[in-house]
């Protein structure tokens, strides 16, 4: 009964031993030696075998693999890209907007006002847009030869053409003609009519 006290005694001594021998971070250091008398006994009567020596080999001249280092590992940092945690980060950019090289087309159309009767007959206007801009002004129908005739060529010498007043003013809003003011408010009627067709 007491050789087998002993035993248990032993065997559980021989075990905390170990596991504190294993677990210690530095293991493969030298281990203070354990007196005799506390030396585990193993069942049968006979002493347990002994602890590693200093130089760290084991009994029966097997070599304990080395451990690693008792260095702790550097934890990740925040700043590491996602490739390094084991995924990939595709970062996209947004699409450069396209850039044309013609220019928009400008389209051009011609308006007609209404025939606008006044004191030496009628009358109309044609305007040439292109997009907005009014690029070319005529009178339609203004009466030809004789004090009337004369009128008109006033007129349109004045408000018609690339280069005349309608172009360079953009409206309908133009200086009365000196001695036409009939066939100038006539003009301005049909004009103003056209601007808003236009």
């Amino acid at each position: 009964m007491r050789r087998a006290l002993l035993a248990i005694t032993g065997l559980a001594a021989g075990t905390t031993a170990l596991v504190v021998l294993k677990g210690a971070p530095g293991a493969g250091q030298a281990t203070p030696d354990v007196p005799a008398a506390l030396a585990p006994v193993v069942p049968g009567g006979s002493a347990a075998p002994e602890p590693p020596s200093p130089t760290g080999s084991a009994p029966g001249g097997v070599t304990p693999s080395p451990r690693a280092s008792s260095k702790p590992t550097p934890k990740p940092s925040a700043d590491r890209s996602a490739a390094s945690r084991g995924g990939t980060r595709t970062r996209t950019t947004p699409a450069a907007p396209r850039i044309t090289t013609s220019a928009p087309k400008v389209t051009t159309r011609t308006v007609t006002g209404p025939s606008v009767t006044y004191e030496y007959g009628s009358l109309q206007v044609r305007i040439t847009l292109s997009g907005s801009r009014i690029v070319d002004a005529t009178g339609i129908g203004l009466p030809l030869g004789g004090q009337s005739g004369q009128r008109s060529d006033d007129v349109q010498a004045r408000y018609s053409g690339t280069s005349g007043e309608v172009v360079a003013r953009q409206s309908a809003n133009l200086s009365t003609v000196s001695g036409a003011t009939y066939t100038s408010t006539a003009y301005k009627q049909s004009l103003q009519a056209a601007l808003d067709k236009a």
